[in-house]
C-alpha cells in the first residue's frame, strides 16, 4: 500500500499548515486498526491535506497511496477513503486529471462487498470513467443488483450526474430514472428519482409531483418509524446504549432528498411553497422540522408573499419535539418583520415556557432564547413585557439591546432599565465592550436624551488602549447624536474626540448639534487622507451632510470616486454630490458599484432616492429591482443571517425612489 512513499519529498511539498512532511504518517494512520488514529488521520486529511476542499500539490502526491487504501480489503473504512478521493477529484484540473489516471479502480470499487465504499464508488465511476456507454451500464447493472437502500440512493443520484455530464446519453438514463420514480420501489428511491428528474428532466416530472412527493414522504416516514420501532425493540432495552440510540440525530437522509428537489425546481414558487405546505403538515415531526428548514431557504432567497408560509412555520412552535421547536425559532428569528403572521404562535410560546427566554452557551453570559428574540425582532410590542422583566434580573443577554432596536416606541418603557443597566458597567471590565454597545443601540434607536449622563460617563471614562475601546465609544457618540440635543457637556467631549480615530463619527455628532462646518471640516479633511479607508468613509459620509459648505473638499471626493474599495467610491459619488451638486461624476461609480458588488446597493439607492430627479439616468436599476424575484444578496451567492432584513431594506428604499415620482424616467420594471 505505501510502495515509493518514502521516495516522495514530502518536505518540498505543503498543505493547508506548511509543511507536509507529516502526511506519510497521516496516510499510515489510514490503515491503523485503531480506530481512534485512523479517525484522526482521516480529520488530519480533511483539515489539512484537503483543507476546505482545495487541492495542494501534497493532495496530489497522495492521490496513489489513497487509491491503494481503497482497494485494499483489509482495511477499515474504506468507504470513507473513496468519499475523500471523489472530493479531491471534485477539484477539476490536475486533481481531476489525477483521478481520472486512476479511475478504472472505480469499476471495482462499484462492485465492493463493503456497501460504504459501493456508495461513494458510484459518484467516482461517472466523474472520471469517461466512457459513457460502460459508465451507464455499470450504473444500470449494479442497481438492478443493489440490495443496499443508501447505495441505490447513491446510484440513483450518479444516475442524474450522469444525465448532466452526458446529455448525448441520456435516454436510457432516464428511461432508467423514470422507472426508479415508480413502484415496486420504495418511497425514498422514488422521491431520489424524483429530485434527479427535477434537476436534469424537468419535463418528465409527473403533472402531480407535489401530492405525490407528499405522499411519498409519508410513506416513507412511516417506514422509517417501523423500522426504528423494530430496532428499539431489539436494540434500545432501557440501558444507557439504548438511551442513547434513542437520542437520533436529524433526518439528514430526508433533508437531503427534499433539499434537491427544492433547489431544481428553483423558482417555481407555486410548486415549492405548495410542497412545503404538505411538509408542515405532515403527522412526523422529523419531517415537519426538514421542512421548516427548506423554507428558510425558500424565504432566504425568494420575494413573495410568505405569509402563509411563515403562518405554517409558527404552528410548529406549539410542538412537544424540541428539535421542531427551535429549528422554526430560529428560521423566524431570521425574519424579522416578516415573521409577524406568526406573532401569535411565538408570544403563546414565550408566555407559556419562561425557561426559554434565555439560552446559554458555555462559556459566557446568556443570551436570548429563540422565541423571544423572534418575538421582538418582528416589531410585536408584547416582547416589551418579557423584556422589561429580564432587564430586572441581575444578569442580562447581552444581545437583549439588540432586539429592542426593532421595536420601536414601543420599548419606551425600556428606557429607565436601559439607562439603569449603562451606568451600572465598570469601566474596566473586559466584557464592558460586548456589554456597552448593545445597550447603546437601544437607547439610540429611542432616542432617549434622558441617558446623556450616562453615554457621558461612558466616553469620559473608557480606558485608553481598551480592546474594542474605538467601538464603544463609536456607539456612545451615535448616541447623543440621536438624541439631538446640545446639553451640557456633550460639545466640549465632542470637540475633544475631534483628534482621535473616532473623529469622523465624533464630527458627525458635532455637526448635528451645533451646525458649524468650520469646527468639524479640519478633521474630516484630516481622515479623508488617511491611510484608514473605513476613516475615509465615514469622513465622506459626515461631509455629504454639511453639503455645499464642504465645497474645499470637492477635489479629494472626486478622487475618492475611483478609490479600490467599493464603499468608499459609493460615500465619496454621495458627498461629491451633495456639496457641488456634481451628477456626472457620481453616477457611473453609482451605476458600477450597484452592479458589481450587490452588498452596496442599500447605500447606493439611498443616495438615488436624494438625489431625485439627477439620479433618473440610474433609475432602470431600481425598477429592474423591484421587479426581480430573488433577493439581491442570495442572487450574489449571499448566506446570512441578516440577508433578508437587508433586502427589505433595499426594496423599502427602492420603492421610496419610485413614490417620489423620480423612477418613472428609468423606464418601465
Amino acid at each position: 500500500m505505501f510502495t515509493g512513499i518514502d521516495e516522495v519529498d514530502w518536505a518540498s511539498l505543503r498543505h493547508a499548515y506548511g509543511s507536509a512532511e507529516d502526511v506519510p504518517a497521516l496516510l499510515r494512520g489510514l490503515a491503523s486498526t485503531d480506530p481512534v488514529e485512523r479517525a484522526g488521520a482521516l480529520d488530519g486529511m480533511y483539515g489539512a491535506v484537503h483543507h476546505q476542499g482545495t487541492v495542494y500539490d501534497s493532495t496530489l502526491a497522495c492521490v496513489p497511496f489513497l487509491f491503494a487504501l481503497a482497494v485494499e480489503e483489509g482495511v477499515a473504512e474504506r468507504g470513507e477513503l473513496v468519499a475523500l478521493l471523489v472530493s479531491i477529484g471534485r477539484g477539476r484540473g490536475p486533481a481531476e486529471a489525477a483521478l481520472r489516471a486512476l479511475s478504472q479502480a472505480f469499476v471495482v470499487l462499484v462492485g465492493d462487498r463493503d456497501p460504504g465504499v459501493r456508495r461513494a464508488a458510484a459518484e467516482g465511476l461517472v466523474r472520471f470513467l469517461d466512457q459513457p456507454a460502460r459508465v451507464l451500464g455499470l450504473l444500470r447493472e449494479r442497481i438492478t443488483v443493489e440490495r443496499d437502500d443508501r447505495v441505490l440512493l447513491a446510484l440513483t443520484e450518479s444516475l442524474g450526474l450522469f444525465v448532466r455530464r452526458y446529455p448525448a446519453h441520456t435516454s436510457e438514463a432516464l428511461d432508467t430514472l423514470l422507472a426508479l420514480g415508480a413502484p415496486p420501489y420504495d418511497p425514498g428511491l422514488r422521491l431520489a428519482a424524483l429530485g434527479q428528474l427535477a434537476c436534469c428532466a424537468p419535463d418528465l416530472l409527473p403533472a402531480d409531483l407535489v401530492p405525490r412527493v407528499v405522499g411519498l414522504l409519508g410513506e416513507r416516514s412511516e417506514l422509517r418509524r417501523s423500522a426504528l420501532r423494530e430496532r428499539d425493540d431489539t436494540d434500545c432495552a432501557d440501558t444507557l446504549a439504548g438511551r442513547l440510540r434513542r437520542l437520533r440525530p436529524s433526518d439528514e437522509e430526508g433533508a437531503q432528498l427534499v433539499r434537491t428537489l427544492h433547489t431544481a425546481l428553483g423558482g417555481r414558487l407555486a410548486n415549492r411553497i405548495a410542497l412545503l405546505e404538505g411538509q408542515l403538515a405532515t403527522p412526523d415531526p422529523t419531517d415537519r422540522c426538514n421542512g421548516v428548514w427548506m423554507s428558510a431557504g425558500l424565504f432566504r432567497e425568494w420575494r413573495a408573499d410568505h405569509s402563509a408560509l411563515v403562518a405554517l412555520v409558527g404552528e410548529q412552535l406549539g410542538t412537544e419535539a424540541d428539535r421542531l421547536r427551535d429549528a422554526a425559532s430560529s428560521v423566524l428569528g431570521e425574519l424579522f418583520h416578516l415573521a409577524a403572521p406568526a406573532a401569535d404562535h411565538l408570544h403563546a410560546l414565550v408566555i407559556a415556557r419562561p425557561d426559554l427566554w434565555t439560552q446559554r452557551w458555555e462559556p459566557g453570559t446568556p443570551a436570548l432564547g429563540g422565541a423571544l428574540k423572534a418575538l421582538a425582532r418582528s416589531g410585536d410590542s408584547r416582547a416589551v413585557t418579557v423584556l422589561a422583566e429580564m432587564l430586572a434580573r441581575p444578569v442580562v443577554p447581552d444581545d437583549l439591546g439588540r432586539v429592542i432596536v426593532h421595536l420601536g416606541r414601543s420599548a419606551a418603557p425600556l428606557a429607565p432599565a436601559l439607562r439603569h443597566r449603562l451606568g451600572r458597567l465598570p469601566l474596566d471590565s473586559p466584557e464592558m465592550s460586548d456589554r456597552a454597545v448593545p445597550l447603546l443601540s437601544a437607547l439610540t434607536a429611542l432616542a432617549d436624551r434622558e441617558a446623556v449622563p450616562e453615554v457621558l460617563r461612558l466616553l469620559r471614562g473608557v480606558p485608553d488602549g481598551m480592546r474594542s475601546g474605538q467601538r464603544v465609544v463609536a456607539s456612545a457618540v451615535r448616541a447623543l447624536e440621536a438624541f439631538g440635543v446640545g446639553a451640557e457637556g456633550v460639545v466640549p467631549v465632542l470637540r475633544g474626540l475631534l483628534e482621535s480615530e473616532c473623529a469622523g463619527v465624533a464630527a458627525g455628532a458635532l455637526w448635528s448639534v451645533e451646525g458649524d462646518a468650520s469646527a468639524v471640516l479640519p478633521s474630516l479633511l484630516r481622515d479623508l487622507a488617511s491611510s484608514d479607508g473605513e476613516r475615509r468613509r465615514v469622513a465622506a459620509d459626515v461631509l455629504a451632510r454639511v453639503g455645499v459648505a464642504a465645497r474645499v473638499a470637492a477635489d479629494v471626493l472626486a478622487r475618492m470616486v475611483g478609490a479600490e474599495r467599493v464603499e468608499e467610491r459609493v460615500a465619496g459619488a454621495r458627498a461629491l454630490w451633495r456639496v457641488t451638486g456634481d451628477a456626472e461624476r457620481a453616477l457611473p461609480a453609482l451605476r458600477s458599484a450597484w452592479t458589481g458588488h450587490p452588498g452596496v446597493r442599500v447605500a447606493v439607492a439611498a443616495c438615488l432616492a436624494d438625489m431625485g430627479a439627477a439620479g433618473a439616468p440610474l433609475h432602470d436599476l431600481v425598477t429592474a429591482e423591484l421587479a426581480a424575484p430573488r433577493r439581491h444578496l442570495a442572487r450574489s451567492g449571499g448566506h446570512g443571517s441578516r440577508d433578508v432584513l437587508e433586502d427589505e431594506r433595499l426594496l423599502a428604499v427602492c420603492r421610496e425612489t419610485v413614490a417620489s415620482g423620480g423612477a418613472a424616467c428609468g423606464g418601465e420594471a
